[in-house]
């Protein structure tokens, strides 16, 4: 009797699985690179303060990102979370003289809640509705910030000092402050991943691609949506409440309407829904204003909104959005140009 041995089966070459490890690994090998380009900035001669500022603004839109990236919710409000935060953290430490850390934290709460009140009024409708609404709560807020006597009206908060963190680490140095700032942008960096990783944001993706799929699964969409916006708000509010710290001082600026514009367009112009992509469009937005506003004045508006347009029509997904889309296609290539066994 013949034994029979089972005919080998043919072997599948696992394609996916080693092009998304790559694609992690150089994904992690560059933000390792960036954090260590952070780290080493003030070695290499980039200017401490504004490399602050910049990751301030960073910080600012991964938050608005997190809403209208992972969530689908286009906020024009944004502003009233980034600079509500930054005069509480500016009176805070200025009139009451409380450490940063605690003003900081007094910045981030009260955004939060502000937040969670226009979050909860705003829910309720959607799309261009959303939207209205939030940029009407926002003006409200701007009024508020004018009138109120603590904010200083049209001169804003002027002579915020840095303080002493923990009441150990003077923060009047900019090289300490640098290091504080980076690690803040850094830990929030990666609260935010792991946020749209964890199962919480695999909800919040759903609600943002089919809403009505995800109530048809039994999913409290408001609920979702509320948080969502309430974590939005009080990571702007740290970004707003980090930048008074930096620049030292709180303007009405910082919580016009227009600031709510430069966080929605640093967003696309880097990339909706990516991580790094508001990184890059705040990088871009900032060093512009920086390099441009004593040569061209009030024109470098014009210039970054020309910039805008071209890189719309040419990156709709934003430049780090169309980067990873071409990635993707190059793999999808490969893995369709490999034999069938």
């Amino acid at each position: 009797m013949t034994s029979t041995t089972s005919a080998q089966a043919p072997v599948t070459v696992p394609v996916t699985k080693p092009l998304m490890t790559q694609a992690a690994k150089l994904t992690r090998i560059t933000y390792l690179a960036l954090l260590a380009l952070a780290l080493l900035a003030p070695a290499i001669g980039l200017y401490p303060v504004f490399v602050m500022k910049l990751l301030c603004f960073a910080l600012f839109a991964c938050a608005f990102n997190l809403l209208l990236g992972f969530t689908g919710l286009l906020s024009f409000g944004h502003a009233a979370f980034f600079g509500s935060a930054a005069y509480v953290t500016g009176w805070f430490i200025k009139a009451q003289n409380w450490t940063p850390e605690l003003g900081l934290l007094a910045g981030m709460v009260a955004a939060g809640l502000i937040g969670l009140v226009v979050g909860a009024v705003a829910i309720r409708r959607q799309g261009i509705y959303f939207a209205m609404i939030t940029l009407a709560i926002a003006q409200m807020v701007f009024f508020v910030c004018l009138q109120v006597p603590f904010t200083g009206g049209e001169d804003g908060l002027q002579g915020v000092p840095r303080g002493r963190l923990l009441g150990l680490i003077s923060l009047e140095s900019d090289t300490n402050m640098y290091y504080f700032v980076v690690a803040v942008f850094v830990l929030c960096f990666l609260a935010i991943s792991r946020i749209v990783h964890s199962p919480f944001g695999q909800v919040l993706k759903m609600i943002r691609e089919n809403e009505p799929r995800a109530i048809s699964l039994g999913y409290q969409v408001d609920r979702y949506k509320l948080l969502a916006f309430v974590l939005s708000a009080a990571l702007a509010g740290l970004a707003g409440s980090l930048k008074t710290l930096v620049m030292g001082f709180a303007t009405l600026s910082d919580v016009h309407w227009t600031m709510s514009g430069e966080v929605i367009l640093m967003t696309l112009l880097g990339g909706v829904g990516t991580f790094f992509g508001p990184v890059f469009g705040a990088g871009i937005v900032i060093s512009l204003q920086n390099l441009l506003a004593d040569k061209v004045g009030s024109w470098v508006t014009v210039i970054i909104g020309a910039i805008f347009v071209i890189c719309v029509l040419a990156f709709r997904k934003g430049v780090v959005g169309e980067l990873q889309a071409f990635r993707e296609r190059r793999q999808a290539a490969a893995k369709a140009a490999r034999p069938q066994a």
